[in-house]
């Protein structure tokens, strides 16, 4: 791992992952491909990508049964319990429509209605993750959107994994489709015979599930441009080595460009933290992935104080933080640009992945400098309410005219003399 001591964070301006000419001109072709040819370019990707002939892209409910049936029983029970956990946490988040009389004859106010459909992206082919399903689509319905759809790739034998089928079975969520990649984001995005359009899709992906949602924003909304995965770890000499070690293994083992990110005030602690992470590395059975994060992106920075490790916490503005030094919250205070907070030594980052409830799709590249976790408010929408009686008009609508023509915009200024008794329309 690199070590930072002079205060030098110059690595921040490098961690933004571009994309390359090629890449992005792949993704608009296959975006094209499937607004013109709908399901049939979905199975012509699906065999070039993933070597695997559809015959079906909907998944049936027959389906969903049979792959929960072969989810262990432990497992089932994990997902069920975290499945209740961020039900309930994402509960309190939900907002409410709400009105005022501000003064005589003005009400205002704003009227909260969930979005008509999302579509939810679980990555998929050589891997499986319900927690990605528990995690996109709970949100979506406890704000009350009436379609969530979830789209995932298919593996080696030809149908989704059977835990993303079983946690989305566990939650009621029931259109379901086997295709990934910018294939399914474009399929989302524009509809085809199977699948038809939405509204917002959300959810992680590789290069070019997040070249695709960049590519077809605007059309419909997405949650974020995700970057590799992050964690920085604020931890001193009262903090156990090999937990942080592991802590900082535990995003390496996503991605070769994921950054694990150490900030101490001890530099023997930070010493023995590198060899705890150099040991541990060999016991993964992602190990190449992992190495490949530790050396190329992994930082040990020393910081004065708790001064000094918050300010620079802020700058990184990472998308996992924990705070394992002797008092966690004197640091937590200080704290303004973090994406998930863990604090304690006891709150290792994967309980937040997996099970306490808050959501682990969370802003990435310094984004939590201006942005939120995915939540109940990524699938409202609000609309704002004006109401104006006779009398409020009549005593307002000079001052509103006024502003209007000061603007340039006559037509304004009219429409409201219109309706102004004894009102003389000016031109």
């Amino acid at each position: 791992m690199e070590w930072i001591k002079d205060g030098n964070l110059d690595f921040l301006n490098k961690r933004k992952v571009e994309a390359k000419e090629e890449a992005q001109k792949s993704v608009a072709s296959i975006i094209a491909a499937v607004k013109s040819d709908g399901d049939e370019a979905l199975k012509n990707y699906t065999k070039q990508f993933d070597g695997i002939d559809l015959d079906s892209i909907r998944v049936t409910e027959e389906a969903m049964h049979e792959a929960a049936s072969r989810v262990p029983e432990q497992v089932l029970k994990a997902i069920k319990q975290a499945a209740s956990n961020i039900r309930a946490f994402h509960e309190k988040q939900v907002p409410k429509s709400w009105t005022e009389t501000v003064k005589e004859g003005v009400v205002l106010g704003q009227k909260v209605t969930a979005l008509d459909s999302v579509g939810v992206y679980v990555p998929g082919g050589t891997a499986c993750y319900p927690s990605s399903v528990l995690m996109g689509a709970i949100p979506a319905l406890v704000a009350g959107v009436k379609r969530v759809v979830l789209v995932s790739p298919p593996q080696k034998n030809g149908w989704i994994a059977d835990g993303v089928l079983a946690a989305a079975l566990e939650i009621g969520v029931h259109e379901i489709d086997q295709v990934g990649g910018a294939q399914a984001i474009a399929a989302l995005a524009y509809g085809t015979e199977s699948i038809k359009p939405v509204d917002k899709i959300v959810g992680p992906g590789n290069l070019y599930v997040m070249l695709a949602k960049k590519h077809v924003f605007g059309d419909v909304a997405i949650d974020s441009l995700a970057g590799p995965s992050e964690i920085a770890v604020v931890a001193d000499e009262t903090a156990d080595a090999s937990w942080i070690a592991a802590d900082l293994l535990s995003q390496a083992e996503h991605d070769r460009l994921s950054m694990p990110i150490l900030v101490t005030t001890s530099e023997a602690f930070g010493i023995k933290v590198e060899k705890e992470v150099e040991k541990q590395l060999q016991e993964l059975p992602r190990v190449e992935i992992a190495s490949a994060s530790v050396y190329k992106q992994g930082k040990i920075i020393l910081a004065a104080d708790g001064h000094e490790a918050a300010a620079v916490i802020n700058r990184i503005a990472p998308e996992h933080l924990e705070l394992a030094t002797r008092d966690p919250h004197e640091i937590f205070d200080l704290i303004h640009n973090a994406g998930a907070i863990f604090l304690g030594k006891y709150s290792s980052e994967p309980v937040g992945d997996y099970f306490a409830g808050p959501n682990h799709i969370i802003p990435t590249n310094g984004s939590a400098r201006y942005a939120s976790p995915l939540g109940v408010e990524s699938f409202i929408k609000h609309s704002s309410i004006i109401e104006y009686s006779d009398e409020a008009l009549q005593a307002n609508g000079q001052a509103i005219a006024a502003f209007a023509r000061f603007e340039g915009l006559e037509g304004h200024a009219r429409a409201v003399e219109k309706r102004m008794k004894g009102a003389v329309i000016h031109g």
